[in-house]
Order: C-alpha cells, then structure tokens, then sequence
C-alpha cells in the first residue's frame, strides 16, 4: 500500500523537488521509502511513498521503470493474482529475468506485452497507478474496480496534477483550491463528495473501474474509459440467474470467499483482521482462520455507551474461533479527541460519524500488524441493510393507501420521540430487537410521501434533501441518482437499491473512510468481499438467496454457520457508530456552537445560516434529533477552518 503523485508541466524547473514535497504531504500512505522519476525536457515527473508489503526488498522500489524502457510505474495498491499472472508471462516463448518478486514489476511486464486494457481486464486486486509511456509520450492513469484505492487528478494553471490525496496536490506551486459550490451541494445530499467530483473546481477523482489517457503536454485527457461495468454485471445476473439447492449455492459461495479471503492472505509483514462481530467481519476471519496454522490477529474497540459496543459480541466470536484477539475500549473523551485531526485525514468534506471508530480500530491495529482486512461490502452485495427489507416492505405496504392518509400517518410517525422508543426497544427480545429503531421512524416519516420505488430511495439515502438551498449560489449536478435512464433494468427494486448503493454509498463513503483512515496510520486494509468475482455472484444470485423471510444476508449466513454455532449470531444489526446525537448536547456542544455561528457563517459565505440554526436550536432543545444532518455541517466547517 502506497501513496502516489505527479505532474505534468512542460518547461518546468526543478520538478523533482516540487515532487518529492508532494510526495511527502502523503508519507503517512508509505513511511517505508520515497522515489522520484521524472523527464525534465518533456516536464513529466512520477513520485512514489512505499509502504512495504510484497518484496520488502530495494527489488520493489518505485517509480519502477519495466525491463524493456519503455514504461515507467508509480502504483499504489495490491494485485493479488499476481502470482498467477507472473505464471502466464513465464509460460510464453520470451520468458523475463524477473529482478524482485513484486506485482509492480509483474504489472510492468503484462503492460509490455499485452497493452492496457488487457492487462486491466487480467487485475485481481485493488489499486490506483500512473504509467508513463516514454514512446508515445501519453500518461495513463487508473483506478480498481470497485474503487478501494483513490486517485484525484486535473488541472491547476498550466500544470496537469494527480495523486493519492488532496494535500498532496495542494503542495504544487500552481495550486488554486477554489472551492466547487455545487459539489458542496452534493456532500450535503450525501455527506461525502461523490466521484467524479471533488471539493475543488478542476480536480476529479477517477471513477471506479476505470482510466484515462493524458497526452499533449498535460493538456488533452480522454473521457475517463470503464474497463468493467457493473452495470453490465447486474444485466448478467438478471439475464442469466444462477439455480441449485441451498447446499450447492452454499458451497460455491463458501469456495469462493475462501479463494477471496485466502488470496489476501500473502503479505511479507504481519496481517490481522478487524473483527466487529457481525456477520461480513466474522465470515472473513472465518476463513482466515480456516486457512491459517496459526491464530489469526484480530482487532476490535469497545465505547462505554450502551447501545454503541459490540466488543463482547466480537471477544466471543473470537474465543470460538481461537483467534489471537486484541481488544481496546475507550472512553468517549478518547473519541473526541480524535475529531480535530478528521478534516486533515479525510483531506475534503466528509461526514460519516463511523470515520472515528475506523480510525480507532484502525490505530489499534497498525500497533500489531502491517495489513488488516475488513468486513465491508457484504451489506450491499447481499441485502444487509435495513432498506431492503423492513424499511422497503413498511413503504410499499403503506404506499398503497391514499396519500391523505399517508400524509396524515407520516406526520404522526414524525412525531415520536426517538430517544423513549429506542429505549423500549433495547427491551425487545433479541431477534426483534432494531438498532436506534426510533431515528429509523423517523426517517421511514419523511420519506412515505413519495409515490415511487425511485424517489422513495432517494429520499431515504439523502442528508439534506434540498441542498442547493442550503449552499449559497449552488445548482446540485446531476448524478447516478437522478439519472434514471442509466440504471440497469432489473424485475426486483431491492437489487436495484443495492447496485445505487454501490455506485454511491460504498464508492464514495465506505471505501473512502476505510482507505483515509488506515491509511493515516499506515496501514494496509483490504476487503475481500469486494472480490469482482464474488460481486459477479452476488449479482447472479436470485433475491430469496439473500433475503429469506426476516433473514438478510441468508446466503452469507449459512456460510458463516458452518464455522460460528448459529446461536452466536442471532442478535440485532448495530452498526459501527457513536453517540454524536448526545455528544452535540454535552462534550461537543461549545465546539458545535462556535462553527455554526451565525456571524461565522456569513462573513464565511457559504452557507445559508438560517435553516442551520434553526436544526442547531431544535437539536439542542430535544424537539428533533438533527445530529446527522448537523455532523454534516460541522465537518464542513471544520474543514474550512484548515483550508484558511
């Protein structure tokens, strides 16, 4: 794992010193060692930050150039069929002398002989890189398919940039940082800034699974090109469903996420897992341990709030497993203390809560081990989420009543007080027992008006659901969300709502808390359920293998209980979330109230106070819970108050 950066600026003079300061605005992404490589006459530099994982060796230095010249490498990433790639390339008639064992170099080499896109298409892994082509003088620039590892890039004055991260870019002499309102609008929908925006004017990030060519000195830059769609994925599995009986789809799942697993297994330095003790945390470090002669490492942090710990739930699975388990629980005050350091980590607005507890456990981990692998993405590939099935089947049921009375019953759903009704329900029994059930009410209120599967989902994934109003002079763009005539035709909603999910929610939010994150404490994260080839499945699959009856996740599941008793598992989905709702009323309340001061916010002049200040009054006087849409604002401003 690594962290990478360059320019492109003909004319330029001293270009590696410009580099090597980028490079090291991002050293926390590769402490290990640092590289430059550039081309003064044509004004291309690659600079590089390693952090060690494959071939600890000087063999692995980067910016690496290939064997035959022609192709110089800055990678941030792990291939993880490397091995099985470098076994194709020896069978052929031309056999390399390979110099080290890394996939840098292996990528080098099938770049050589197979091109761009075939190469691509060949990846396992996740990655973002840079490859210079000294013959035909063009810059490529690429990103994994499901978008684990980022990549931002544009233009600043007369100089093409791309990195890692944004700080890096912000190091370059011709640096502007003009703020995108209508990207703002968007952070506000959905509390990250989603792909292909940035905060920034002229600065992008790369979607996933795709590329783009830079040629004529920096200033010409293909469409950005997808070399795996999943939108054609999810027209696969409709078009071609998988069949078989429970056991048989059972058992090629379990061979598949034992393959996923086991692949991202191969490391030079110390691994572990993260361990929540739900389901996708607990699968993945089955099968590691399935598949190690040793116990596995795992990690997990407990809060002293009720409601906000499951680091008993995660000790258990851990003793039945015979895992090596490392836990920490901390207070609410070690939490808080970890806020001021979020704008610099996240580098642009970001504003889920969970980023604490993913830097905690992350922090927790790199004291133990170098690589870690997580849990993320078995909710969307498998129907986990509360909105696939109570919330969707509670809107369709009540949908079908006249909209007076949906009305008048959304109104009065948005009447009760959250806290009272979580509190009843912590006394549910287990299997009935919902995670902050009364904020869910809440949120089922706003959105039961809507007349449409496609508006209902909107509405039910958005913070604020007019953002343009609340960013002075923004038009909210367009994007996935409300281009409809660019989803996948499918006969099920739910599978719908878990492709959009995907495209934004895991993309934009999930991938990138995880990825800044550990990152910002060097360390290597990797998530094997979001294995093309398992997505691949996931999408094949027909609905009532992945929701059956009250069961989301079923097929995940049964996997699971073949190496967790069943009995161990039965208990509400949590979450991995703190009590920013109490903490905005107690500990965080005189930071909070110095951001959204009214005077602030306008001589700032970004923000419409009005509306902001209307929430700040009604959170703190109990009315209504706006902590999610105040977290929003408050990282904003937190955020800015770097950037001055």
């Amino acid at each position: 794992m690594c962290g990478i950066v360059g320019f492109w600026q003909p004319g330029a003079r001293e270009i590696e010193g410009t580099a090597r300061e980028m490079a090291r605005r991002i050293s926390h992404r590769g402490p290990d060692s640092s590289g430059e490589w550039s081309d003064a006459e044509v004004g291309i530099v690659l600079a590089h930050r390693r952090l060690s994982i494959v071939d600890l060796s000087a063999a692995g230095h980067q910016p690496m150039p290939s064997a035959n010249g022609r192709y110089i490498l800055s990678y941030n990433g792990e291939i993880y069929n490397h091995s099985d790639i470098r076994r194709e390339i020896d069978n052929s008639p031309e056999a390399p002398n390979w110099r080290g064992h890394s996939d840098t170099e292996t990528l080098l080499e099938a770049f050589s002989r197979w091109g761009m896109a075939a190469t691509l298409a060949r990846l396992n892994g996740m990655f973002a890189f840079a490859l210079w082509d000294r013959q035909d003088r063009t810059l490529t620039l690429a990103r994994d398919r499901m978008g684990e590892k980022p990549l931002f890039y544009g233009r600043q004055g007369d100089s093409f940039l791309f990195g890692s991260e944004l700080k890096a870019l912000r190091a370059h002499e011709q640096w502007q940082g003009e703020i995108n309102r209508n990207a703002l609008a968007l952070f506000f929908r959905h509390n990250a800034v989603p792909a292909p925006y940035s905060i920034f004017n002229s600065i992008q990030k790369l979607p996933p699974a795709h590329y783009v060519v830079v040629s004529d000195g920096g200033k010409t830059v293909t469409a950005p090109k997808c070399y795996w769609s999943l939108e054609n994925v999810v027209a696969t599995g409709q078009a071609q469903p998988l069949s078989g009986s429970d056991s048989e789809m059972t058992d090629r799942l379990e061979a598949l996420l034992m393959d996923a697993v086991g692949i991202r297994m191969a490391a030079d330095v110390p691994l572990g897992a993260f361990l929540s003790g739900g389901f996708d945390s607990s699968t993945v470090v089955a099968l590691m341990q399935a598949q190690s002669a040793r116990p596995v490492k795992t990690f997990s942090i407990g809060f002293e709030e009720a409601g906000y710990n499951e680091a008993e739930h995660a000790k258990a699975v851990a003793a039945h497993l015979g895992t090596d388990h490392v836990e920490l629980y901390v207070s609410s005050q070690d939490a808080l203390s970890v806020i001021p350091d979020l704008p610099d980590m996240w580098d642009e607005p970001f504003a889920d809560s969970s980023q604490i507890p993913t830097y905690l456990v992350s922090k927790l981990a790199r004291d133990h081990v170098t690589v870690s692998l997580s849990g993320d993405g078995g909710d969307e590939l498998f129907c986990g989420y509360n909105r696939y099935g109570f919330g969707y089947s509670f809107w369709k049921k009540l949908s079908a009543l006249p909209a007076p009375v949906r009305a008048t019953f959304a109104k009065l759903l948005g009447t009760l007080p959250p806290a009272p009704i979580n509190g009843l329900m912590g006394k549910m029994p287990g299997r009935l027992r919902q995670s902050a059930f009364g904020d869910k009410l809440l949120k089922l209120a706003e959105v039961l008006a809507y007349p449409d599967g496609e508006s209902f989902y909107r509405s039910l994934v958005s913070h604020h659901k007019n953002p343009a109003e609340l960013v002075l002079g923004a038009t909210e763009p367009s994007t996935i969300l409300t281009d409809r005539a660019s989803w996948p035709e499918v006969s099920d909603f739910r599978e719908r709502m878990m492709y959009l999910d995907i495209k934004t929610y895991l993309h934009d939010d999930i991938l990138t808390k995880v990825d800044r994150a550990s990152m910002a404490v060097s360390l290597e994260s990797r998530v094997p359920l979001l294995d093309h080839r398992l997505v691949e499945f996931a999408f094949s699959l027909p609905m009532n293998f992945k929701l059956r009856k009250a069961d989301t996740k079923w097929l995940l599941r049964e996997v699971l209980y073949r190496h967790v008793p069943r009995a161990m598992m039965e208990r509400p989905k949590m979450g991995f979330s703190v009590p920013i709702e109490r903490w905005l009323r107690g500990p965080l309340r005189d930071w909070a109230e110095a951001l959204l001061d009214e005077k602030r916010m306008r001589e700032q002049g970004y923000l419409n106070p009005e509306p902001i200040r209307k929430m700040w009054q009604e959170h703190l006087s109990g009315k209504r819970p706006w902590h999610y849409y105040l977290w929003d604002v408050l990282m904003f401003q937190a955020w800015l108050e770097k950037e001055s």
